[in-house]
């Protein structure tokens, strides 16, 4: 493996795709339809040959990782593998329930009639990544994508050459290449592969991507799932407890570099509170790397010269109060607090993705408020507080994608929380059972007979049209705040017992010998 000493550097990896985008969608949408990928044995084989995926692989993942972001291997393993591994096992485990036909209830008019609801596969799914998290963010969603039975075109992003390279390398040798293709290439071929028929696409990126990629999908009226990002804010008042409060934040913001799409972006607070909150910053940033952050092994680099000159620019001209040291040989930045920063900055105008975590004074939870919906809707909203009557109040008055209370980013890592943005942060969501739901198409089945009374019930649809007919079918459609009819079986059942009952006791009384 790399040296964690060393600097990270991008390797020169030739990622034209050797592949034809039209043979290839129209290859997976003919392997589609010969239902191989229904058969749920079929899936749950792809799912353990892609757990074996990781298993094996191990120390060249994370080797990868280090040579796009200068990774750290413990973020590799915990918010790559392990992450990606648990989502896979959830679908496995649980693939047998998540796949059977659901049975709604039913109306009097149908209660002779079959209801169901069956999951069936979109088709070919386009999963495209994100270099941020390029295993987690392009492998967790083509789980889901597999478990609900589609064929699916993998997109690595070109900005993680070391990665998607790899993906390319060895994904063939875990998974059906009739139905499974990693397709390599930068902007040019994205772009001629959106210009192809999917059945569902899946994005994570930017907004301004998001845009194009759902511009694209219009020409055939694809489904998309979108998982951008934005600025998401955090909250803290007088009430926290600022030594854990600072360590979680800082967290949240050191790891991946900041290069996280549910990174804190900015902090509200009060200048009292900014105050204490610094303090506490400074002693974690020493915790978390010791006297100096740049030769620690623990701290990742920003992925390219384009981002590292994007988060330099932001840091000319603003006021700082912890670190503020950048080397562009290393496109090392340290982890940076900016203070007195105005709503009209350069700093509050795009989401940071870098460890630079911005401070905007605020008088009071509703000047906070005020400020949150000026903006876009956040992918994630943190509130640092004791106050349940103040923490209801932001709840109660803003929107977001999620939420975290006293902590920050961990609420993507509950399955069974939905993962997904709202507004320019995006538009579906995924994670847990949910990651299976985004993948199928909910395809609901009426089932009638030719049973003569059903028949006859029926009947009165038809004309002539009479008002009698009328009065006895809106008797019938009337829709009546009592048990529904799935409490009819116990209901029977019930009425049957009683029935047998005063049978018996009328049996033995017919029979009881007579006295004199």
């Amino acid at each position: 493996m790399t040296s964690k000493n060393e600097a990270s550097v991008v390797i020169d990896v030739n990622l034209t795709p050797a592949k034809d985008p039209e043979e290839v969608v129209a290859t997976l949408r003919k392997n589609f339809h010969t239902n191989k990928t229904r058969s749920l044995k079929f899936r749950k084989k792809q799912l353990k040959n892609l757990m074996r995926f990781f298993q094996d692989n191990v120390d060249d993942l994370c080797d990868a990782l280090y040579k796009d972001l200068r990774k750290p291997r413990t973020e590799c393993i915990t918010n790559e593998i392990e992450f990606t591994l648990n989502e896979i096992k959830n679908l496995l485990w649980n693939l047998d329930e998540y796949a059977n036909p659901e049975y709604p209830e039913k109306g009097f008019v149908n209660m002779l009639d079959g209801v169901e609801i069956r999951k069936e596969p979109y088709g070919v799914v386009l999963v495209i990544g994100s270099w941020n998290y390029p295993l987690n963010i392009a492998l967790n969603p083509m789980a889901g994508a597999i478990a609900a039975g589609n064929c699916v075109i993998l997109k690595p992003s070109e900005n993680a050459p070391a990665t998607a390279e790899l993906l390319a390398k060895l994904l063939p040798n875990y998974l059906s290449i009739d139905c499974y293709q990693v397709f390599c290439g930068g902007i040019p071929e994205t772009t001629e592969l959106l210009k192809h028929k999917f059945d569902y696409i899946f994005y994570t990126g930017s907004t301004s991507v998001g845009r194009i990629i759902h511009k694209a999908s219009n020409k055939y009226l694809t489904p998309v799932t979108l998982e951008l990002g934005g600025k998401s804010p955090v909250y803290i008042d007088e009430t926290a407890d600022m030594a854990i409060a600072a360590r979680r934040i800082l967290w949240g913001k050191c790891i991946n570099a900041g290069q996280t799409c549910v990174a804190p972006d900015y902090i509200l607070c009060t200048k009292k509170v900014e105050e204490q909150f610094l303090y506490h910053a400074e002693q974690a940033l020493k915790e978390f790397f010791g006297g100096s952050v740049k030769p620690s092994p623990d701290f990742g680099r920003i992925v390219n010269d384009n981002h590292f000159n994007r988060l330099a620019k932001l840091l000319k001209d603003v006021k700082i109060a912890i670190g503020g040291h950048t080397d562009p040989t290393e496109r090392f930045i340290c982890p940076t607090i900016v203070i007195d920063v105005l709503p009209g900055e350069p700093l509050m105008q795009e989401e940071i993705f870098g460890p630079i975590l911005p401070i905007v004074s605020v008088k009071s939870v509703k000047d906070a408020i005020d400020f949150i919906n000026e903006g876009e809707k956040p992918l994630a909203l943190y509130i640092f507080t004791k106050n349940s009557k103040d923490k209801e109040l932001i709840l109660n008055n803003t929107q977001s994608g999620g939420v975290a209370i006293n902590d920050v980013i961990l609420q993507i890592s509950v399955e069974g929380l939905p993962f997904g943005g709202i507004g320019s942060s995006g538009m579906g969501s995924y994670h847990g059972k949910q990651t299976f739901d985004t993948f199928v198409h909910r395809r609901s089945i009426l089932t009638k007979n030719f049973r003569t009374i059903p028949d006859k019930m029926h009947s009165l649809k038809y004309p002539p049209y009479t008002d009698a007919k009328l009065k006895i079918m809106r008797t019938a459609m009337r829709k009546w705040n009592t048990f529904g009819l799935s409490y009819l079986p116990h209901l029977f059942f019930f009425l049957l017992g009683i029935s047998s009952a005063v049978f018996v006791l009328a049996l033995i009384i017919y029979f009881r010998p007579k006295t004199e």
